[in-house]
C-alpha cells in the first residue's frame, strides 16, 4: 500500500484525500474542455492523457466539453479535429457537451445576479475599464455605471442578448470588490456583445459569456467533480469559486478546480495563435503539416497513440513548468516502431552497385525476417539480381581502417544476401562514381548453413534490387526551429528560428514488398530510420514520411 502512495502524483493525491473525506467514488467526474479554435498539440494531449487516464484509474465518466464561447475563432472543422484526434489516442468520452449548451442557463444566471445586485451593465470602453482596474499595489475606482438600477441593469442586458445595442457598446460586469487583492476579483466581464454567428447557435445570441463565467458553471451543470486546468488558471480559482456560489446552494456538490504546470517542449512552439500564422503564411502546409506539434500532424507524420500516451506518462504532472526536450518524445515512438515496425529495405541517395560474376538475367527470392524484435511478424521475400542500389555513403574508394563498409579490396556482406569485393568503379567526364563493380561468393548465401556463409565480416550493408526497385517520394522531416525556446525571445520574431532543413524531398527506391503499402502504415527502412506512408500517396505514387531518424542526431535526450 505504501508502495502504491508513493507512486500516486500530486492530482492523484488530492483525489485520494477528497476520498478519505467528503467524496463518493460515484461522485467522481471528469472533463477535457478544449476551446474549438484549432487543433490540438503535444501538450493538449498530455491534458487528453491526465483527464482521461483519470476516468479509466477511477472508472469515472470523462466528458468531452467545447468551450466555444467565442463565435469570431471557433469553427467546426476544429470540433471534428478535436474529435478525431481524442479518439485515436484511443479514449472514449462519456457525454460530448458544448459551453453553448448551456448559453440559456447563463442568461438566466446573470439575469438573477442582476436582480440581486451582484451583476451591472457598463458602458464603459474596455480601455477605460482596464484603467479603473487599478495595478496589484493600487485599487481599482468603481465604473461610474456601477450602481446603475436593478431595473436598467435588466434592460439593458436584454437589449444587449437581442442585439438591441451597439457591438462592444456595453459588457456586463460582475459586482465584487475593487479593491480585492487578486485583480481578477475587481468586477470582471462576464459578457461582451459580439453580432456574429456562432458555428452552432446561429443568430440566436447576440452576446456571448467569457470563460471564467462559462468554465465553472458547466462544470457544475455537468456533476464535474475535479476540475484540472494549467498554473495560469490559479488565479481564477478564487473567481470560479464565487460565480459557483452565487448559482448553488450550500447542500449542492461543487467542482473543484486544481492546477498543474504546463510542459512545454523544446524546438517548438504551442501558441494557436502561432501555429495558425505559419498556416496562413504558407511556411508550412497545413494544420496538419507533419513538422507542425499537433497530433493531426504528428498522427500523419507517424507517431501512434502509443508513443503519445507513453511520452505524457513519462514526463508526468508536476506543480512547476518546464521545457521537456522533443528528444524525449522521439525516444518513446522509437522504443514502440522498434517493437511493432516490419525493416524494410530503402535507398535514398543511390548508387548503381553491378556484381560482375552473378549470371546475366538470373533473379532470386531471398528470405528476409520482418522484425527480430517480433517472432510472430515472419518474414518475406526480397529479389536479389545482378545489378542493384546501395546507398552512395556507404562505399568509399579509398577508406581507414575505422570505415567498415564497402571498398576496394575489402569484403561487406549485403543484408540476407551475399559476401560481396569491391573491384573497380565507373566514374563520369566530372569524376563522380556512377557505378561501382564488385564480385560476390556465391557460397555466402545468409541462413544457407555453408561455411563460406558463416565466415565474418565487418560490415553489412542494405540494398535494393535495381529492376524490381519501386521508386517513391521520401519526405525527410525534422524539427522545425533550431533553437530550444523559439518565441521566448522578445527582440526577435519567432519564426527567424525556423530551420532551413525541417524539410527535404528526395527520391527514393524501394524493396518492392511496399508496393501495396497503405496510407499510415509504418515500416523501419532498416540503417535510416523510421517511415509512414503519407496521405498524399496514390496507387501510382508512393510517398513517405521520415518519422524520426533511427538515433537522436541532435545530441540530447535519452539516445
Amino acid at each position: 500500500m505504501s508502495e502504491e502512495k508513493r507512486s500516486l502524483n500530486f492530482i492523484e493525491q488530492i483525489i485520494e484525500e477528497d476520498l478519505k473525506n467528503d467524496y463518493n467514488r460515484e461522485d467522481l467526474q471528469f472533463r477535457f474542455p478544449p476551446e474549438p479554435n484549432g487543433y490540438l498539440h503535444i501538450g493538449h494531449a498530455s491534458s487528453i492523457c491526465l483527464n482521461f487516464g483519470l476516468g479509466e484509474k477511477y472508472d469515472a465518466p470523462v466528458n468531452l466539453r467545447f468551450d466555444d464561447t467565442n463565435p469570431i475563432k471557433e469553427e467546426q472543422e476544429y470540433v471534428d479535429a478535436i474529435k478525431r484526434d481524442v479518439e485515436w489516442l484511443g479514449f472514449k468520452w462519456a457525454k460530448e457537451c458544448y459551453a453553448s449548451d448551456y448559453f440559456q442557463q447563463l442568461y438566466d444566471w446573470a439575469v438573477d445576479l442582476i436582480k440581486n445586485d451582484l451583476a451591472y451593465v457598463d458602458s464603459q470602453t474596455s480601455a477605460e475599464i482596464a484603467e479603473q482596474k487599478g495595478t496589484p499595489t493600487e485599487p481599482g475606482k468603481n465604473s461610474p455605471y456601477r450602481n446603475r438600477s436593478v431595473e436598467e441593469n435588466l434592460e439593458l442586458f436584454e437589449k444587449m442578448k437581442n442585439g438591441e445595442t451597439k457591438e462592444g457598446e456595453h459588457v456586463l460586469r460582475a459586482k465584487i470588490d475593487m479593491a480585492a487583492k487578486n485583480m481578477l476579483m475587481r468586477d470582471p466581464v462576464m459578457y461582451r456583445s459580439l453580432h456574429k454567428k456562432h458555428h452552432r447557435t446561429g443568430d440566436d445570441w447576440m452576446i456571448y459569456p467569457l470563460y471564467d463565467w462559462a468554465h465553472g458553471q458547466s462544470d457544475y451543470l455537468e456533476s464535474v467533480s475535479h476540475s484540472f486546468c494549467t498554473l495560469e488558471f490559479l488565479p481564477h480559482r478564487e473567481l470560479y469559486n464565487w460565480f459557483l456560489e452565487k448559482v448553488s446552494t450550500p447542500e449542492d456538490f461543487r467542482p473543484k478546480q486544481r492546477e498543474f504546470a504546463r510542459r512545454n517542449l523544446s524546438h517548438t512552439i504551442v501558441s494557436k495563435r502561432k501555429l495558425l500564422h505559419l498556416v496562413e503564411k504558407g511556411i508550412v502546409s497545413s494544420w496538419d503539416d507533419p513538422r507542425m506539434p499537433t497530433v493531426s500532424a504528428l498522427r500523419r507524420r507517424g507517431y501512434t497513440p502509443a508513443s503519445i500516451r507513453k511520452f505524457a506518462e513519462t514526463i508526468g504532472i508536476g506543480k512547476r513548468e518546464n521545457i521537456v526536450d522533443v528528444s524525449l518524445l522521439e525516444y518513446c515512438i522509437r522504443e514502440d516502431l522498434n517493437k511493432t515496425a516490419p525493416r524494410v529495405m530503402a535507398v535514398l541517395d543511390p548508387v548503381k552497385l553491378v556484381i560482375t560474376n552473378y549470371p546475366e538475367g538470373e533473379e532470386e527470392w531471398l528470405e528476409a525476417e520482418n522484425n527480430p524484435e517480433d517472432e510472430a511478424a515472419g518474414s518475406r521475400k526480397v529479389p536479389f539480381s545482378k545489378e542493384l542500389y546501395i546507398e552512395r555513403e556507404d562505399f568509399k574508394e579509398e577508406a581507414n581502417r575505422k570505415f567498415f563498409r564497402l571498398t576496394l579490396g575489402k569484403e561487406v556482406r549485403l543484408k540476407n544476401a551475399y559476401i560481396i569485393k569491391g573491384e573497380s568503379v565507373v566514374k563520369d567526364e566530372n569524376g563522380e562514381i556512377t557505378e561501382i563493380h564488385c564480385t560476390y561468393d556465391p557460397k555466402s548465401r545468409s541462413g544457407s548453413g555453408t561455411e563460406e556463409s558463416m565466415r565474418k565480416v565487418k560490415g553489412t550493408l542494405h540494398w535494393v534490387s535495381a529492376k524490381h526497385a519501386i521508386e517513391a517520394e521520401v519526405r525527410l522531416y525534422d524539427r522545425l526551429f533550431t533553437v530550444e525556446a523559439p518565441d521566448s525571445d522578445k527582440e526577435k520574431d519567432f519564426t527567424e528560428f525556423l530551420n532551413p532543413e525541417s524539410l527535404k524531398i528526395i527520391k527514393g527506391y524501394l524493396e518492392p514488398s511496399l508496393e501495396n503499402a497503405k496510407i499510415l502504415d509504418q515500416f523501419q527502412f532498416q540503417r535510416i530510420g523510421y517511415f509512414n506512408v503519407d496521405k498524399d500517396s496514390t496507387p501510382e505514387k508512393l510517398v513517405f514520411n521520415r518519422t524520426v531518424t533511427l538515433r537522436d542526431s541532435w545530441g540530447g535526450g535519452k539516445n
